[in-house]
Protein backbone atom coordinates (compact mmCIF):
# COMPACT_ATOMS: atom_id res chain seq x y z
CA UNK A 1 0.00 0.00 0.00
CA UNK A 2 1.32 3.40 -0.98
CA UNK A 3 1.60 6.12 1.68
CA UNK A 4 1.51 9.80 0.70
CA UNK A 5 2.37 12.38 3.35
CA UNK A 6 1.29 16.04 3.49
CA UNK A 7 4.18 17.28 1.38
CA UNK A 8 3.45 14.59 -1.15
CA UNK A 9 -0.17 15.64 -1.45
CA UNK A 10 0.60 19.26 -2.27
CA UNK A 11 3.52 18.45 -4.60
CA UNK A 12 1.42 15.89 -6.48
CA UNK A 13 -2.02 17.46 -6.92
CA UNK A 14 -2.38 21.07 -8.06
CA UNK A 15 -5.33 23.24 -7.12
CA UNK A 16 -6.78 23.28 -10.67
CA UNK A 17 -6.51 19.48 -10.77
CA UNK A 18 -8.25 19.18 -7.42
CA UNK A 19 -11.02 21.52 -8.56
CA UNK A 20 -11.58 19.22 -11.54
CA UNK A 21 -11.64 16.26 -9.14
CA UNK A 22 -14.44 17.99 -7.23
CA UNK A 23 -16.55 17.89 -10.38
CA UNK A 24 -16.39 14.11 -10.21
CA UNK A 25 -17.03 14.02 -6.47
CA UNK A 26 -19.99 16.39 -6.44
CA UNK A 27 -21.71 14.98 -9.51
CA UNK A 28 -21.40 11.54 -7.87
CA UNK A 29 -23.20 12.91 -4.81
CA UNK A 30 -26.00 14.43 -6.87
CA UNK A 31 -26.41 11.47 -9.23
CA UNK A 32 -26.42 8.94 -6.38
CA UNK A 33 -23.43 7.05 -7.77
CA UNK A 34 -22.08 6.33 -4.31
CA UNK A 35 -22.79 4.88 -0.90
CA UNK A 36 -22.16 7.47 1.81
CA UNK A 37 -23.53 6.74 5.30
CA UNK A 38 -23.56 9.38 7.99
CA UNK A 39 -20.21 10.27 9.47
CA UNK A 40 -19.39 9.13 13.00
CA UNK A 41 -17.95 11.82 15.28
CA UNK A 42 -17.01 10.62 18.76
CA UNK A 43 -15.71 12.82 21.59
CA UNK A 44 -12.70 11.46 23.42
CA UNK A 45 -13.26 10.23 26.97
CA UNK A 46 -12.24 13.61 28.45
CA UNK A 47 -13.92 15.67 25.70
CA UNK A 48 -10.55 17.22 24.81
CA UNK A 49 -10.79 16.24 21.12
CA UNK A 50 -12.87 14.24 18.64
CA UNK A 51 -12.42 11.09 16.60
CA UNK A 52 -14.15 10.84 13.24
CA UNK A 53 -14.80 8.05 10.76
CA UNK A 54 -16.29 8.93 7.37
CA UNK A 55 -16.81 5.90 5.07
CA UNK A 56 -17.88 5.84 1.46
CA UNK A 57 -17.99 3.81 -1.76
CA UNK A 58 -17.84 5.36 -5.24
CA UNK A 59 -18.89 4.15 -8.66
CA UNK A 60 -16.45 6.59 -10.30
CA UNK A 61 -13.65 6.01 -9.52
CA UNK A 62 -14.34 2.42 -8.45
CA UNK A 63 -12.91 2.62 -4.95
CA UNK A 64 -14.16 2.57 -1.41
CA UNK A 65 -12.60 3.71 1.82
CA UNK A 66 -12.80 6.12 4.69
CA UNK A 67 -11.33 9.21 6.20
CA UNK A 68 -10.22 8.35 9.73
CA UNK A 69 -9.10 11.39 11.70
CA UNK A 70 -8.72 13.01 15.07
CA UNK A 71 -9.71 16.65 15.51
CA UNK A 72 -7.58 18.38 18.14
CA UNK A 73 -8.58 22.05 18.41
CA UNK A 74 -5.49 22.96 20.45
CA UNK A 75 -3.00 21.73 17.87
CA UNK A 76 -2.64 24.87 15.72
CA UNK A 77 -1.40 26.87 18.69
CA UNK A 78 1.41 24.31 18.98
CA UNK A 79 2.26 24.35 15.28
CA UNK A 80 0.43 21.14 14.35
CA UNK A 81 -2.63 20.68 12.12
CA UNK A 82 -5.91 20.30 14.01
CA UNK A 83 -6.75 17.31 11.81
CA UNK A 84 -4.60 14.21 12.32
CA UNK A 85 -5.10 10.97 10.41
CA UNK A 86 -5.59 9.86 6.86
CA UNK A 87 -7.76 8.77 3.97
CA UNK A 88 -7.43 5.11 3.04
CA UNK A 89 -8.61 3.73 -0.29
CA UNK A 90 -9.40 0.13 -1.29
CA UNK A 91 -9.89 -1.35 -4.75
CA UNK A 92 -13.62 -1.88 -5.37
CA UNK A 93 -13.28 -5.33 -6.92
CA UNK A 94 -10.54 -6.95 -4.84
CA UNK A 95 -10.50 -5.06 -1.57
CA UNK A 96 -6.77 -4.55 -1.93
CA UNK A 97 -5.71 -1.43 0.02
CA UNK A 98 -4.33 1.08 -2.47
CA UNK A 99 -3.15 4.16 -0.62
CA UNK A 100 -3.13 6.06 2.66
CA UNK A 101 -3.10 9.85 2.14
CA UNK A 102 -2.44 12.47 4.81
CA UNK A 103 -5.81 13.55 6.20
CA UNK A 104 -5.04 17.16 7.05
CA UNK A 105 -3.50 17.93 3.67
CA UNK A 106 -6.24 16.30 1.62
CA UNK A 107 -8.99 17.95 3.72
CA UNK A 108 -7.42 21.39 3.33
CA UNK A 109 -6.91 21.01 -0.40
CA UNK A 110 -10.30 19.57 -1.28
CA UNK A 111 -12.18 22.10 0.89
CA UNK A 112 -10.61 24.97 -1.01
CA UNK A 113 -11.12 23.15 -4.30
CA UNK A 114 -14.83 22.61 -3.59
CA UNK A 115 -15.23 26.35 -3.04
CA UNK A 116 -13.29 26.92 -6.25
CA UNK A 117 -15.68 24.61 -8.09
CA UNK A 118 -18.73 26.40 -6.67
CA UNK A 119 -17.20 29.77 -7.52
CA UNK A 120 -16.51 28.63 -11.08
CA UNK A 121 -20.19 27.73 -11.44
CA UNK A 122 -21.76 30.68 -9.64
CA UNK A 123 -19.57 33.80 -9.51
CA UNK A 124 -19.78 36.48 -12.18
CA UNK A 125 -17.24 35.95 -14.93
CA UNK A 126 -15.71 39.38 -14.28
CA UNK A 127 -15.33 38.92 -10.51
CA UNK A 128 -12.00 40.56 -9.62
CA UNK A 129 -11.98 41.16 -5.84
CA UNK A 130 -11.88 38.56 -3.05
CA UNK A 131 -12.86 39.16 0.57
CA UNK A 132 -11.50 36.69 3.13
CA UNK A 133 -12.94 36.34 6.62
CA UNK A 134 -10.29 34.48 8.62
CA UNK A 135 -6.52 34.22 8.39
CA UNK A 136 -5.72 30.53 8.87
CA UNK A 137 -4.86 27.58 6.66
CA UNK A 138 -8.22 27.59 4.90
CA UNK A 139 -7.94 31.28 4.09
CA UNK A 140 -4.65 30.60 2.34
CA UNK A 141 -5.94 27.67 0.31
CA UNK A 142 -9.01 29.70 -0.70
CA UNK A 143 -6.72 32.30 -2.24
CA UNK A 144 -5.34 29.56 -4.48
CA UNK A 145 -8.77 28.16 -5.28
CA UNK A 146 -10.55 31.42 -6.13
CA UNK A 147 -7.61 32.82 -8.09
CA UNK A 148 -7.61 29.59 -10.13
CA UNK A 149 -11.14 30.24 -11.43
CA UNK A 150 -11.55 34.04 -11.54
CA UNK A 151 -9.26 36.98 -12.51
CA UNK A 152 -8.75 38.26 -8.95
CA UNK A 153 -6.60 41.39 -8.68
CA UNK A 154 -7.24 42.40 -5.05
CA UNK A 155 -7.71 40.34 -1.89
CA UNK A 156 -8.94 41.88 1.37
CA UNK A 157 -8.35 39.91 4.56
CA UNK A 158 -10.27 40.52 7.79
CA UNK A 159 -9.96 38.75 11.12
CA UNK A 160 -10.66 39.45 14.76
CA UNK A 161 -6.90 39.83 15.28
CA UNK A 162 -5.65 42.64 13.09
CA UNK A 163 -2.06 41.72 13.88
CA UNK A 164 -2.66 38.20 12.55
CA UNK A 165 -4.50 39.54 9.50
CA UNK A 166 -1.58 41.81 8.66
CA UNK A 167 0.90 38.99 9.21
CA UNK A 168 -1.18 36.73 6.96
CA UNK A 169 -1.28 39.33 4.19
CA UNK A 170 2.49 39.76 4.36
CA UNK A 171 3.24 36.02 4.53
CA UNK A 172 1.03 35.15 1.55
CA UNK A 173 1.87 38.12 -0.66
CA UNK A 174 3.49 35.80 -3.20
CA UNK A 175 0.70 33.21 -3.26
CA UNK A 176 -1.13 34.99 -6.08
CA UNK A 177 -0.55 37.85 -8.48
CA UNK A 178 -3.32 39.78 -6.73
CA UNK A 179 -2.57 42.45 -4.15
CA UNK A 180 -3.33 41.19 -0.62
CA UNK A 181 -4.25 43.72 2.08
CA UNK A 182 -5.47 43.41 5.66
CA UNK A 183 -8.57 45.46 6.48
CA UNK A 184 -9.78 46.58 9.90
CA UNK A 185 -13.47 46.79 8.99
CA UNK A 186 -15.26 43.58 7.97
CA UNK A 187 -17.48 45.67 5.68
CA UNK A 188 -14.46 46.22 3.44
CA UNK A 189 -13.91 42.48 3.05
CA UNK A 190 -17.63 42.02 2.42
CA UNK A 191 -17.64 44.64 -0.36
CA UNK A 192 -16.00 42.21 -2.81
CA UNK A 193 -17.12 40.18 -5.81
CA UNK A 194 -16.28 36.86 -4.10
CA UNK A 195 -16.38 36.40 -0.32
CA UNK A 196 -15.07 33.37 1.60
CA UNK A 197 -15.70 32.90 5.32
CA UNK A 198 -13.17 30.49 6.82
CA UNK A 199 -13.46 31.30 10.53
CA UNK A 200 -14.02 29.29 13.69
CA UNK A 201 -16.77 31.67 14.82
CA UNK A 202 -20.02 30.34 16.25
CA UNK A 203 -21.86 33.60 15.53
CA UNK A 204 -22.32 35.55 12.27
CA UNK A 205 -19.26 37.43 11.04
CA UNK A 206 -20.84 38.32 7.68
CA UNK A 207 -24.05 40.34 7.40
CA UNK A 208 -26.36 40.56 4.45
CA UNK A 209 -26.49 44.36 4.53
CA UNK A 210 -22.74 44.45 3.81
CA UNK A 211 -22.85 42.23 0.69
CA UNK A 212 -23.23 43.94 -2.66
CA UNK A 213 -25.57 42.75 -5.43
CA UNK A 214 -23.80 40.34 -7.76
CA UNK A 215 -21.48 38.87 -5.14
CA UNK A 216 -20.78 35.18 -4.64
CA UNK A 217 -20.24 33.86 -1.09
CA UNK A 218 -18.57 30.64 0.08
CA UNK A 219 -19.50 29.80 3.70
CA UNK A 220 -16.88 27.33 4.89
CA UNK A 221 -16.18 27.57 8.61
CA UNK A 222 -19.27 26.51 10.61
CA UNK A 223 -20.12 22.80 10.77
CA UNK A 224 -22.79 22.35 13.45
CA UNK A 225 -26.56 23.00 13.63
CA UNK A 226 -26.03 25.69 16.28
CA UNK A 227 -23.16 27.60 14.62
CA UNK A 228 -23.07 29.92 11.63
CA UNK A 229 -20.92 32.54 9.90
CA UNK A 230 -23.68 34.38 7.97
CA UNK A 231 -26.66 36.19 9.41
CA UNK A 232 -30.24 35.41 8.46
CA UNK A 233 -30.45 38.49 6.24
CA UNK A 234 -27.74 37.20 3.91
CA UNK A 235 -29.19 33.69 3.71
CA UNK A 236 -32.64 35.09 2.95
CA UNK A 237 -31.32 37.40 0.23
CA UNK A 238 -29.15 34.85 -1.57
CA UNK A 239 -29.56 32.01 -4.03
CA UNK A 240 -28.43 29.14 -1.82
CA UNK A 241 -26.51 25.99 -2.86
CA UNK A 242 -24.94 23.17 -0.83
CA UNK A 243 -22.60 20.22 -1.31
CA UNK A 244 -25.10 17.68 0.06
CA UNK A 245 -28.75 18.33 0.89
CA UNK A 246 -28.78 15.55 3.48
CA UNK A 247 -25.74 16.99 5.27
CA UNK A 248 -26.98 20.56 5.03
CA UNK A 249 -30.34 19.82 6.65
CA UNK A 250 -28.61 17.86 9.41
CA UNK A 251 -25.61 20.05 10.20
CA UNK A 252 -25.61 23.49 8.56
CA UNK A 253 -26.49 26.11 11.18
CA UNK A 254 -26.21 28.79 8.50
CA UNK A 255 -29.34 27.24 7.01
CA UNK A 256 -31.02 25.53 9.98
CA UNK A 257 -31.11 28.60 12.21
CA UNK A 258 -32.96 30.77 9.64
CA UNK A 259 -35.38 27.87 9.09
CA UNK A 260 -36.01 27.66 12.84
CA UNK A 261 -36.58 31.41 12.90
CA UNK A 262 -39.19 31.07 10.15
CA UNK A 263 -37.22 33.36 7.84
CA UNK A 264 -36.84 30.72 5.11
CA UNK A 265 -38.15 27.25 4.32
CA UNK A 266 -36.21 24.21 3.17
CA UNK A 267 -37.26 25.09 -0.39
CA UNK A 268 -35.06 28.19 -0.20
CA UNK A 269 -32.08 25.88 -0.84
CA UNK A 270 -31.96 25.60 -4.62
CA UNK A 271 -29.92 22.41 -4.53
CA UNK A 272 -26.51 20.78 -4.70
CA UNK A 273 -23.62 22.12 -6.75
CA UNK A 274 -23.31 18.69 -8.33
CA UNK A 275 -26.88 19.02 -9.60
CA UNK A 276 -25.99 22.45 -10.96
CA UNK A 277 -23.03 20.96 -12.83
CA UNK A 278 -25.35 18.30 -14.25
CA UNK A 279 -27.80 20.96 -15.47
CA UNK A 280 -30.62 19.78 -13.21
CA UNK A 281 -31.10 23.08 -11.35
CA UNK A 282 -30.63 26.73 -12.36
CA UNK A 283 -27.60 28.78 -11.37
CA UNK A 284 -27.08 32.53 -11.45
CA UNK A 285 -29.99 34.21 -13.23
CA UNK A 286 -28.58 37.73 -13.50
CA UNK A 287 -25.69 40.04 -12.70
CA UNK A 288 -27.36 41.27 -9.50
CA UNK A 289 -27.94 37.85 -7.93
CA UNK A 290 -26.18 37.10 -4.65
CA UNK A 291 -25.18 33.44 -4.78
CA UNK A 292 -24.16 31.42 -1.73
CA UNK A 293 -22.43 28.06 -1.41
CA UNK A 294 -22.60 26.43 2.02
CA UNK A 295 -19.72 23.98 2.40
CA UNK A 296 -19.80 21.18 4.96
CA UNK A 297 -17.56 18.68 3.21
CA UNK A 298 -18.45 15.12 2.26
CA UNK A 299 -16.30 12.01 2.13
CA UNK A 300 -16.76 11.74 -1.64
CA UNK A 301 -14.50 14.79 -1.92
CA UNK A 302 -11.81 13.11 0.18
CA UNK A 303 -11.99 9.82 -1.70
CA UNK A 304 -11.87 11.35 -5.18
CA UNK A 305 -9.04 13.72 -4.24
CA UNK A 306 -7.10 10.87 -2.62
CA UNK A 307 -7.59 8.75 -5.73
CA UNK A 308 -6.26 11.58 -7.91
CA UNK A 309 -3.19 11.77 -5.68
CA UNK A 310 -2.79 7.98 -5.91
CA UNK A 311 -2.88 8.01 -9.72
CA UNK A 312 -0.55 10.98 -10.09
CA UNK A 313 1.98 9.71 -7.57
CA UNK A 314 2.29 6.36 -9.31
CA UNK A 315 -0.11 3.51 -8.58
CA UNK A 316 2.65 1.00 -7.94
CA UNK A 317 3.14 1.18 -4.19
CA UNK A 318 6.55 2.79 -4.65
Amino acid sequence: MKIVDAEGVRSTLSMPECIDAMVTAMTSVSSGDLSMPNRIIMPLVDNSAYFGVMPGSLGNPRVYGAKVVGLHPGNPAQGRPAIQGGVILFDHDTGVPLVMVDGAAITTLRTGAASGFATRLLARDDASTLGLFGHGVQAAVHIEAICAVRPINEIRVWGRSQDKARAFAKEHAGLASAKIVAVADPREAAACDVICTTTSSNEPVLRGEWVRPGAHVNLVGAHAPTTREADTGLIKAGRLYVDSLASAFAEAGDILIPIEEGAISRDHVIGEIGALQLGRIPGRTGEADITIYKSLGVVAQDLVAAHAVYLKSGADGG
